[in-house]
């Protein structure tokens, strides 16, 4: 096993210290904290836990034209990420226990971050009949997140009787809130842009609607419920409102949706059309400060790649998803911490601990302390890029953030106590060495 010995770091924005990293375990933490390993100097580096992305699109099985586990875990290495949920659209969806255990495998073959596969909720994502759930929950890959993402889950008997079969082992269902018969033909925002645009509109209420149900359902059961993708500011106070009563559930909110608004569609780009749709200012301004109190638990990426012909066309034919894995944490400091609304230690919570914790991954989000997985992220908050897509890890190019100055960047992850990234560079020598 790999030995580290990172100097003059930061943990969680604090005061500078040493980090020994042994056998795949923080051995040692403080500022006299000596040995003979591997040197990083991370003078001026802000130290997190290893970041946990509950909700990434890796593709396969089936899709490895837009992405493949392979490249979608070292894109995520690259953007500090330690663990991710790889979610179940893939061809074939997993919705059984022999897809989520090949995924899962292929995660641990290729050792760039720990790859929790995220089981579908209904049997190929139809809506009709709900999926294998206990064999995948009973499945090596030990599935705890279920999501139908892309598609809602519409039906509310079947969505009862999900949130009810899901508590016999501490499962959540991560629900794509979007009432389908409002969002028909749906181009972008439904407001003054799409009017303007003529483009068919995606309103706030389709998304606010499932969550008011989901969410009075949730209590009914007293199950556990984990909303996926918030952008309306509408969504909030409904979840503001469930939490005041004791509800069980948790929301995630997307970088992009921290940062961006309807106002991009006016080009006409392709790269700015995703599921659910760009909103408006004030519903950017909601879910900022809705993560910021804690409304909103967790950022997670949706990192959706797709291949160049499904972007590179005309408006009204592509599809729908941005990648994220390589821009989530500039994008959130630009967002959030620049702007005062989250320190450090919350932007750790919010981007590990949390997302951890919801998807029950023990071994994540974890503190920075001795004796302790050695998961970690050194970020360089001082730095400043230009976001250039064809330099991505990633397969997919369809960043909404391209040409844009970054805040921050990666500098190392630690997984499992091996450098993966070092001097923002994939550690290649890692594939040498069997995890």
């Amino acid at each position: 096993m790999s030995s580290y010995l990172i100097k003059g770091a930061r943990p969680l924005g604090g005061d500078p210290t040493n980090i020994l990293i042994e056998d795949g375990v923080l051995t040692a933490v403080g500022t006299s904290v000596s040995g003979g390993a591997q040197v990083i100097d991370a003078d001026g580096l802000i130290a997190l836990p290893g970041l946990v992305d509950l909700h990434t699109h890796l593709r396969e099985p089936g899709r490895e034209d837009a992405e493949t586990v392979e490249t979608g875990t070292r894109a995520a290495a690259k953007g500090g990420w330690t663990a991710v949920h790889a979610m179940a659209n893939t061809d074939p969806v997993a919705d059984t226990a022999g897809v989520v255990e090949q995924v899962w495998r292929l995660g641990r073959q290729y050792g760039w971050v720990d790859v929790r596969p995220v089981g579908a909720v209904t049997i190929g994502l139809k809506g009709e009949r709900l999926a294998e759930l206990g064999a995948m929950a009973d499945s090596a890959a030990g599935v705890r997140v279920f999501s139908d993402d892309g598609h809602c889950v519409w039906d509310p008997t079947l969505m009862r009787r999900a949130l009810e079969y899901v508590k016999a082992f501490d499962g959540v269902v991560a629900q794509h809130a979007q009432e389908p018969r409002l969002t028909e033909g749906a181009q972008m925002h439904e407001g003054v842009v799409s009017a303007e645009l003529g483009l068919t509109g995606w309103p706030a209420v389709a998304e606010e609607a499932i969550i008011a149900r989901d969410v009075l359902l949730a209590g009914h059961v007293g199950s556990r419920l984990h909303v996926c993708h918030v952008s309306t500011a509408g969504s909030v106070e409904i979840l503001r409102w469930a939490k005041g009563r004791g509800i069980d559930v948790t929301a995630e909110v997307t970088p992009h949706h921290l940062l961006l608004t309807d106002e991009l569609v006016r080009s006409y780009d392709p790269v700015f059309k995703v599921n659910p749709p760009l909103r408006t200012a004030a519903d950017v301004q909601a879910v900022r400060e809705a993560l910021a109190d804690g409304t909103i638990d967790i950022v997670a990426t949706d990192h959706a790649p797709h291949p160049v012909e499904a972007k590179d066309c005309e408006w009204g034919v592509a599809a729908m998803g941005m990648t994220g894995l390589e821009t989530a944490l500039p994008i959130v400091q630009e967002a959030m911490v620049d702007t005062g609304l989250l320190t450090w230690a919350q932007v750790a919570d919010r981007m590990s601990v949390a997302p951890a914790r919801i998807g029950r991954v023990g071994s994540q989000g974890r503190p920075i302390a001795a004796g302790e997985p050695a998961h970690l992220t050194l970020v360089d908050p001082a730095a400043r890029w230009e976001c250039d897509p064809a330099a991505h890890t990633t397969m997919g190019r369809n960043s909404p953030v391209r040409g844009r100055t970054m805040h921050g960047s990666v500098v190392a992850t630690i997984y499992a106590g091996r450098a993966t990234v070092l001097d923002g560079k994939l550690n290649e020598a890692l594939l040498e060495v069997p995890l």
